[in-house]
């Protein structure tokens, strides 16, 4: 069983306070802030590591399953918006990609796009949440 970790160190009261998030691995340490995540900061914060999180894991489980049926991707990109309402609760996530996949028709790529948004972990982890998927075929 693979087992991830990441960490938080938190300084302040909840508004005026600020923090560093590290990556277990090492690659991002960065600051956060209550303005970069309830208004317009210059920070990163959890949902935007959620939304990284979530078009990373959607992009590899798109191309692994394009893979397998004989479709290699040349690109998936994706990106995803985390949806917070005012009382601070996240909502939803909003997927849009689009892929460079030769031999295949839109309407193939959209099934399989839709069975990787179902079935990619950071997905099923979230499954509590509205998912919505734009997805097209590009050059």
């Amino acid at each position: 069983m693979a087992i991830r970790k990441s960490s938080a160190v938190w300084k302040g009261s909840s508004r005026e306070g600020s923090g560093t998030l590290r990556l277990g691995s090492g690659v991002f340490e960065g600051p956060y802030d209550w303005r970069s995540r309830f208004t317009e900061g210059t920070t990163t914060n959890p949902e935007e590591l959620i939304a990284a999180a979530h078009a990373g894991c959607f992009s590899m489980a798109l191309a692994s399953d394009l893979t397998k049926a004989g479709h290699v991707p040349i690109k998936i990109s994706t990106s995803a918006e985390v949806l917070m309402d005012e009382s601070k609760t996240i909502t939803g996530v909003a997927l849009e990609t689009v892929g460079e996949v030769p031999g295949i028709d839109e309407k193939a790529f959209i099934e399989f796009a839709e069975g990787a948004k179902k079935n990619c972990p950071v997905s099923k982890a979230l499954r509590a949440l509205d998912i919505t998927l734009t997805a097209r075929l590009g050059k």
